[in-house]
């Protein structure tokens, strides 16, 4: 018996079909988080506008973002896991518009937050150097 082929994922789909933020008590300990701490789950969503709102040529940390994503939002900390998962949804989506022709400022600018070499940047369609491609232009853009 042969196994099926693998569908490819519908990023886009998957950015619109997430459910929405929330912010919960840890009930138990949870990727490196205590029980008891309030943590922020996010949305592709949030982290597509968080990262839109760094200034061109500017990079954050993914650390960062949780804590500021966190704070934000009245929590302790922001969910490790979704906000990577997310992440990378964010990223897929902006790497299918610039295949389809959309400008770097028509898209989520995902190299802001993910560092090429990453685990993440390991894990997106594309090589970790289309990540510092876009990184240099930014450097390189006098806007």
């Amino acid at each position: 018996m042969t196994a099926k082929p693998k569908k490819p994922t519908d990023w886009r789909k998957r950015f619109d079909k997430a459910k929405p933020p929330k912010t919960l008590v840890l009930h138990t300990d949870f990727a490196g988080i205590k029980m008891g701490t309030t943590m922020y789950i996010g949305s592709p969503g949030t982290i597509a506008n968080y990262i839109s709102a760094i200034p061109l040529g500017e990079v954050r940390s993914i650390e960062r973002m949780r804590n500021e994503l966190a704070r934000k939002n009245a929590a302790q900390a922001t969910c490790p896991v979704t906000t990577a998962i997310y992440l990378k949804v964010v990223a897929e989506v902006a790497l299918a518009e610039l295949s389809e022709g959309k400008a770097t400022t028509e898209v989520v600018p995902f190299w802001r937050v993910i560092e090429p070499g990453s685990k993440i940047a390991k894990k997106l369609s594309c090589d970790s150097q289309v990540i510092e491609h876009y990184r240099v232009l930014e450097r390189a853009d006098p806007a």
